[in-house]
């Protein structure tokens, strides 16, 4: 059945076992200090024992200042941070996984933050929705305050610092900028959330401008042999349904611009990744990436819960597919594909009332 998913990758020269990925998926299992403890390295080492070329981690958060998103978060900002995460990655590299630590800054939608109790976004809007209950949340979001360039060239900087302390000191073979799902490069990249008027607000092109400014500074620090992707979605945790009001123009000017700033990969996540992007027309959100960055390894994301689902967006337009939610009902997902198992279901108890790793998963 699987004729692409098992086969060998390469991003970057950097050899992947096969086309399987594990999605970043928050869990919010480390200390209240942000330090990933033993419970955190047999979780991610149990998805490299199930056969996954590679894991890229949950959303890391970059600084002591407004980047911290959810309460127990780790981090990759102190020397004990660093270091916790160093056993991780020595832990899923020796079981034969490739290991990338996603960066995130939650700018509006930061929830519990231990070094700060306020937020920052590109502009003082109320963040739509409420507060996600399985990660401690309650109630509205707090109205962020509007950023100065200061804070702006701060959080461009600590993106580059957690990048280069995740390769260089941690040992992770990649990052991933994450630049989705309403998280705070996507409150710069969304029309209604960035009502600026200086070079970081306009058109979809200049809305991207601090991501790209991200993606810079980062390969800056960390080298051109380094793995670099960069996470892009259309649906947020707090909107789900959000749609780019700029269509498939803008989309194409997004992806376009991301394959020229030098990403080595783009990760495309989508509800269902087979659907339509936007409803006149045809075309999924892999599909206007692929055509706009055909240059570019395009990793895919969005309910490919089979094999089946994922050997068709490598058929498709995938270089690598990543499974979220099946991989934490299966983390020998690709062992039971493979061998034609039948994959269990999600246990109700693994994400609520608390997504925090439950031991019956390692």
């Amino acid at each position: 059945m699987a004729k692409q998913l098992f086969t060998a990758g390469t991003i970057n020269g950097v050899l992947f076992n096969n086309r399987a990925m594990v999605a970043p998926m928050t869990r919010i299992s480390a200390s209240e200090t942000g330090v990933p403890g033993e419970i955190v390295q047999h979780y991610y080492a149990s998805f490299a024992r199930g056969g996954f070329g590679a894991v890229i981690s949950e959303g890391l958060y970059v600084d002591q200042a407004w980047s911290q998103t959810y309460a127990f978060q780790p981090g990759i900002v102190t020397e004990e941070q660093v270091a916790g995460w160093r056993n991780v990655v020595k832990a899923v590299q020796q079981d034969g996984a490739r290991f990338i630590a996603q960066l995130i800054h939650g700018g509006a939608l930061s929830q519990a933050n231990i070094y700060r109790d306020t937020t920052v976004a590109p502009s003082a809007v109320q963040p739509v929705g409420q507060q996600l209950g399985f990660y401690h949340g309650q109630g509205a979001y707090a109205l962020p305050q509007a950023m100065n360039s200061d804070q702006i060239a701060a959080a461009i900087d600590a993106f580059a610092a957690s990048a280069e302390r995740a390769v260089k000191q941690a040992g992770f073979d990649g990052v991933e900028i994450h630049a989705a799902n309403g998280y705070l490069l996507d409150q710069f990249l969304t029309d209604y959330t960035n009502q600026r008027t200086d070079r970081w607000g306009g058109d979809i092109a200049a809305r991207l401008s601090l991501t790209l400014e991200v993606i810079k500074a980062v390969r800056a620090r960390i080298g051109t042999d380094v793995i670099l992707g960069v996470r892009i979605s259309q649906g947020k945790v707090n909107d789900f349904h959000h749609k780019w009001k700029e269509g498939k123009a803008g989309a194409a000017t997004v992806f376009a611009l991301l394959q020229a700033a030098g990403v080595d990969y783009i990760h495309v996540t989508e509800y269902q990744a087979w659907q339509p992007a936007f409803s006149d027309g045809e075309q999924t959100f892999a599909d206007i990436a692929r055509e706009a960055a055909p240059d570019t390894v395009l990793v895919v994301n969005g309910g490919l819960d089979n094999g089946e689902l994922a050997e068709a967006q490598l058929a498709a337009c995938a270089d690598f597919v990543a499974i979220g939610k099946a991989a934490l009902a299966n983390h020998d997902w690709p062992t039971r594909v493979a061998q034609g198992e039948t994959l269990r279901a999600l246990p109700d108890n693994v994400l609520s009332p608390v997504a925090s790793i439950k031991q019956s998963e390692i």
